[in-house]
């Protein structure tokens, strides 16, 4: 076998964005997508947040990813299938049966994403010594969001760019995600080559079925469980569906209540001024956690993740189309979503903690998955039904629930004290 942390230096960023892209493509720039392609908002909500549902039941094929084959050729071959599932994309999107097919690649994209998160962590930890892992955690973060640069704000200027320059949406966004599907392949191959054999087939250790199913049911007997469940299902719910609806809402004409931005102008928001604040957040809430503990900062941050909502409703009700106001709404929507997540991610590791953490951990993150996915697919009927006005009023009231449970969960006042935790 390979000698531990061989390379690291250059396989770490590489597999790191190569898992990030997809992650952004399929759950973020593909609503972009739709909204411009003239797909209704109710259906962009419903059929969107669906493509969660990889990640949401990744943790019941985690297993697999252990007991057949090596971590390499696994997140190898579902990069690869990331990049034939992005080119059907790019390559139906001209049909007139798009937006089923273009769905149908995306949820191959997901699940193939979703495997590929799997294998890609299991071989971080083979690949790295402890020491290692801890001192790599931040290069694997920044990387991460650089993917999401990349997605958010490049991809998509780039398809701004198409669109002004063809005058046809549907030829824009063709090129553009096959140009993302060939990003995807160069990737693949760049992993190939960075990456070394950690692993040999004598090293894939049998586990059986009964050894799963025990470690499965024993997340569901830990104390409270039920309580950290449903904080953990709601502590998301105003920006799960703030999320599927705040592109549409600054796309959307004034005639139908939003702000009438072009493509370009919202990968440039998004992707670059969005997502560094969304960084800075979230290192900050890492570096505070460490220092005082969750308790200190569980309200606080709680509170960061949804007071800057109130923000999208003042613009939904005013129609301010200033590019200042929209760019500081987006700002500190999310800063507050980086610096509010840090105090999720301490608490989910709070629940994994115990001899299984690391199945534990996939599973409580499934839950959160989930907890993305059922208030994203009603958002787009909510948004119809009340307007982006009340639409965004209703995402502010929906920070009330996970604020009642606060008080009710359990865990140590200085947990995540001197630790370091990633956010991805």
């Amino acid at each position: 076998m390979v000698q531990k942390d061989k390379w690291a230096w250059a396989w770490v960023p590489i597999l790191y964005f190569t898992q990030g892209l997809p992650y952004v493509l399929v759950v973020t720039v593909s609503v972009i997508m739709y909204k411009k392609l003239g797909i209704s908002n109710e259906d962009i909500g419903l059929y969107t947040s669906l493509l969660y549902l990889p990640w949401v039941l990744k943790p019941l094929w985690s297993p697999f990813v252990d007991l057949k084959s090596t971590k390499r050729k696994w997140f190898l071959s579902m990069q690869l299938l990331i990049a034939i599932a992005l080119l059907g994309v790019g390559l139906t999107l001209p049909t007139n049966m798009f937006f089923t097919t273009t769905l149908a690649c995306f949820w191959m994209a997901a699940f193939a994403s979703a495997t590929n998160d799997i294998a890609s962590d299991g071989y971080y930890m083979l690949g790295l010594t402890e020491k290692k892992q801890s001192f790599f955690v931040g290069m694997r973060s920044t990387f991460y969001r650089l993917a999401m640069v990349t997605g958010e704000g490049l991809i998509v200027v780039l398809a701004g760019f198409l669109e002004n320059k063809y005058g046809d949406n549907t030829k824009a966004w063709s090129i553009t995600m096959t140009a993302a599907a060939f990003l995807m392949l160069l990737l693949t191959v760049s992993n190939f080559f960075v990456t070394p054999k950690y692993e040999t087939s004598s090293d894939i250790v049998t586990q059986k079925p009964k050894g799963f199913l025990e470690v499965f049911s024993s997340f569901f007997t830990k104390p409270n469980i039920g309580i950290a469940l449903a904080f953990i299902l709601t502590y998301r719910l105003g920006e799960s569906q703030l999320v599927k609806m705040a592109a549409p809402f600054l796309l959307d004409t004034p005639e139908k209540g939003g702000l009438g931005y072009s493509t370009e102008q919202l990968g440039t928001i998004f992707g670059t001024a969005g997502v560094i604040m969304l960084s800075l957040g979230g290192i900050l809430g890492g570096i505070l956690i460490s220092r005082d503990g969750l308790k200190k900062w569980m309200l606080p941050m709680v509170l960061s993740l949804n007071l800057p909502n109130v923000l999208y409703a003042i613009l939904a009700m005013t129609k301010t189309t200033n590019i200042v106001a929209v760019t500081a709404t987006v700002v500190f929507e999310k800063f507050g979503y980086g610096f509010g997540f840090a105090a999720f991610l301490m608490y989910l590791i709070y629940i994994a903690e115990g001899p299984s953490k690391t199945s534990h951990y996939a599973i409580a993150t499934g839950f959160m998955a989930l907890g993305m996915m059922l208030p994203g697919m009603i958002s787009g009927y909510m948004q119809q039904w009340l307007g982006y006005g009340g639409f965004f009023v209703w995402v502010v009231v929906a920070a009330l629930p996970a604020l009642l449970l606060l008080k009710f969960i359990k865990y140590p006042a200085d947990f995540g004290k001197k630790t370091t935790a990633s956010n991805e």
